[in-house]
């Protein structure tokens, strides 16, 4: 499967290729699908994009719309470190880098576009309400869009975005021939913005790897006479370069600030071991972790190998986890 945007006559189309495992004779029943989704508009240099603005993301190449803007701090190591002369400077700077706001977007993934993306469909998740469970649940379809990642179009087609969620959340506004927020949305926005706020990015290169990580801090629990603080992380993996490169193992180090230290080993990521070529050069998905403390920190590695074998270590920013007062866990409008 590869997807791309392409622009044509003023307007762009989306074509998303997919061919099974199966023999060379055999590809030639299957044959590229073309569809022309709408006419591309600017990216804003300046400003933030409304509720209802359609898009192509830049890099997974997805169908979506905004529902909101999130404002966060983003930490990249890969600027602090180039802004300093020295390693020893360089190392420090790595340690204590100062975060920069930047423009994030809520965003519905259009279901059509799902089955040939490589982005996790569970990306939201929050706990039960229900006392004594450490139940997680998931809101499918929803993704974190960075400002820089939205190619923004219009299009007359009846219904854009093939989404459980488009109609519950967005109203048609023929006299501005856009997509509006109904009052369900800001009010779904109000209620569960604890565990879908977004407040930090933090970002390192290793060998042309991106690796750019947000965690969410979703609740607490009592389970068996003890406190649990639970977070969701988000990972994205970016081949910035020319060479592909397989990613092998994990490497996590996981702090808690009732003084533990552990250590999780393993293949792949999710069960899978992807490959990061010019053709699919990223990938994305979502996690969990839980402490016996209000507040802990992340880091770690991913080993990637090259093409001829060999290896190296791709690192993971280091990252904290913070708690914070609780305001309800449960969607509302929502059955769970």
């Amino acid at each position: 499967m590869a997807s791309a945007v392409r622009k044509t006559f003023g307007c762009f189309r989306l074509f998303i290729t997919s061919f099974p495992r199966t023999k060379p004779q055999q590809c030639r029943k299957y044959s590229a699908r073309l569809m022309e989704v709408g006419v591309l508009e600017s990216p804003r240099l300046q400003g933030k994009y409304d509720t209802g603005q359609l898009f192509l993301h830049k890099v997974f190449g997805y169908r979506g719309v905004v529902l909101f803007p999130w404002v966060g701090k983003v930490y990249d190591r890969d600027i602090a470190v180039k802004e300093e002369r020295s390693e020893e400077q360089a190392l420090a700077a790595s340690k204590e880098v100062k975060g920069c706001t930047h423009t994030y977007y809520q965003v519905l993934i259009d279901a059509r576009d799902i089955p040939h993306i490589r982005v996790g469909t569970e990306s939201v998740t929050f706990l039960s309400n229900q006392e004594n469970s450490g139940t997680l649940y998931s809101i499918p379809g929803l993704d974190y869009v960075s400002h820089e990642d939205v190619l923004p179009y219009k299009t007359t087609e009846g219904q854009p975005i093939h989404n459980h969620l488009f109609d519950k959340f967005l109203d048609h506004d023929t006299d501005l021939a856009t997509y509006v927020a109904r009052d369900t949305l800001r009010e779904w926005q109000d209620k569960n913005h604890p565990w879908l706020e977004l407040t930090d990015v933090h970002r390192e290169t290793t060998e042309n790897i991106r690796v750019t990580v947000m965690p969410f801090y979703i609740g607490s629990r009592e389970v068996q006479q003890a406190h649990v603080y639970w977070w969701r992380y988000c990972i994205r993996l970016e081949n910035l370069g020319d060479e592909a490169v397989q990613l092998r193992e994990r490497h996590w180090r996981i702090f808690s600030l009732s003084g533990t230290l552990e250590t999780v080993r393993g293949r792949g990521i999710i069960g899978k071991e992807p490959i990061f070529s010019k053709a699919q050069p990223a990938f994305q998905y979502t996690s969990h972790v839980s402490l016996q403390a209000p507040s802990g920190h992340m880091w770690g590695t991913f080993k990637m190998e090259r093409e001829d074998g060999t290896t190296f270590e791709c690192r993971i920013p280091p990252f904290s986890l913070e708690s914070r007062q609780e305001e309800g866990a449960t969607p509302h409008g929502f059955v769970v």
